[in-house]
């Protein structure tokens, strides 16, 4: 009996199971043919568009992909669509004069290199854009010896130059053209002044019989001293009230005496209304026409005070035994005391707070 019933449980789990797998394969089949049904097929468009680079009889040419040897159902309406790209061809290049390649204006195609499937090179960047112009860095011409304007009397060549350090004007003629004399007969020389002093002048070599000479000749402007200069440096330091003098040198000193026993030194002295308020002293130079000093000193003064003082710096002179005799001396200050440089030179460094100006600056004779 018992045996029995294990039959049966076996024979009924065994319908089951082919029950079951019976089921499986036929959803599967459905699924396959359902999707072998809704398959897209692939159709020509009414119009394709055909690139402008084609000739007329590839435009007419009709590319179609075949369609897939299973076919949607009728109740189907639209599909997909697909084109296949037309062959591509290029244009003849065109030879410039300067031999580089340029395409047609109407040509933008893809070219592909023979030889190889995938390889592709753009003509849009063909185009020449421009060349260079040899003429455009050419130095330009110097007509200024021919081209000469109507009514003109001539024209001259000369060059310019100042020398800070040394505070010289330095002025270099180099020639003159196209001079119209009036006689007929042209000796000409060139007079250069340094306005506005017209008294004192420099004058060129003449040269004889000609309307274009050439000079090539040098002069030099100088600030004009019969005693002799100095230079120093000015500063101001309105937070702190000091005034800062830094005595540098001097030069072309006139000396009475120039044995080595002749020592030459310059005294600083602070004045206020023409009243003197302090004065120091720089160490002694021996038998130097043109001592250097380098020495700075300091003076309290209070801003306000700036319009009324003044300071007076003397070179001296002493020889041993004898007592000191003044070269020479200069005076900066306010207009109330100074004109020309030395009024400049005042009026820079209260322009100028915390900064040293330096100038040289010409001697004068001692007051009687």
């Amino acid at each position: 009996m018992h045996q029995n019933s294990c039959l049966v449980a076996a024979v009924a789990g065994g319908v089951i199971g082919g029950i079951l797998l019976f089921t499986l394969i036929g959803i599967a089949l459905y699924l396959l043919w359902k999707k072998l049904c809704f398959l897209p097929s692939y159709e020509e468009l009414a119009n394709p568009v055909t690139p402008p680079c084609l000739e007329p009889s590839l435009q007419e040419q009709n590319f179609t992909q075949s369609s897939p040897a299973i076919q949607p159902k009728s109740t189907r309406t639209r599909s997909v669509p697909f084109i296949i790209p037309p062959k591509i061809h290029a244009r003849d290049w065109i030879n410039l004069i300067n031999e580089e390649p340029i395409q047609e204006d109407n040509e933008l195609c893809m070219t592909p290199q023979s030889g190889s499937r995938s390889s592709f090179h753009s003509l849009a960047g063909a185009y020449v854009i421009g060349s260079i112009n040899p003429e455009l860095y050419k130095d330009p011409e110097d007509n200024s010896e021919t081209n000469f304007p109507e009514g003109n009397i001539g024209r001259l060549w000369f060059s310019v130059e100042y020398e800070q350090e040394t505070e010289r004007l330095l002025v270099s003629l180099i020639k003159a053209r196209n001079l119209q004399a009036p006689a007929g007969s042209c000796s000409p020389f060139v007079k250069i002044y340094l306005l506005p002093d017209e008294r004192r002048f420099l004058q060129s070599k003449t040269k004889r019989k000609t309307p274009n000479p050439h000079f090539d000749e040098n002069f030099v402007f100088q600030p004009p001293s019969e005693y002799g200069d100095i230079q120093f440096s000015l500063s101001y330091n309105d937070y702190l009230g000091r005034l800062t003098v830094v005595v540098l040198r001097a030069r072309g000193l006139k000396l009475q005496d120039e044995s080595l026993t002749t020592s030459v030194y310059v005294k600083v002295s602070l004045m206020n209304h023409n009243k003197f308020i302090k004065c120091k002293k720089t160490a002694a130079v021996l038998g130097s026409p043109n001592p250097v000093y380098n020495e700075s000193f300091s003076f309290k003064t209070d801003q306000k005070e700036l319009d009324t003082a003044s300071l007076s710096l003397s070179v001296l002179q002493k020889a041993e035994g004898d007592k000191s005799h003044q070269l020479g001396r200069v005076v900066v200050g306010p207009y109330m005391y100074t004109r020309g440089r030395e009024l400049e030179h005042w009026n820079e460094m209260t322009s100028k707070p915390k900064e040293l100006v330096k100038r040289w600056h010409a001697l004068a004779a001692a007051p009687n």
